[in-house]
């Protein structure tokens, strides 16, 4: 293989990455964007975590 047709294979792949990339932050954009739509929806997970401190005396 020459010079030329290693470099289009390699822009190839970065065109390919580049590609995936973007669909998998597409599809991160929706899944909050389905997840917060609602008025009265909670907007996020709290953890409960009572025994965290200890009483004083």
């Amino acid at each position: 293989m020459n010079e030329y047709q290693l470099r289009s294979l390699h822009h190839a792949d970065l065109i390919r990455e580049a590609a995936a990339h973007r669909l998998v932050r597409e599809a991160g954009k929706a899944r909050r964007a389905a997840r917060g739509s609602g008025d009265n929806a909670p907007e996020g997970r709290v953890s409960q975590r009572h025994g965290r401190f200890v009483r004083t005396a």
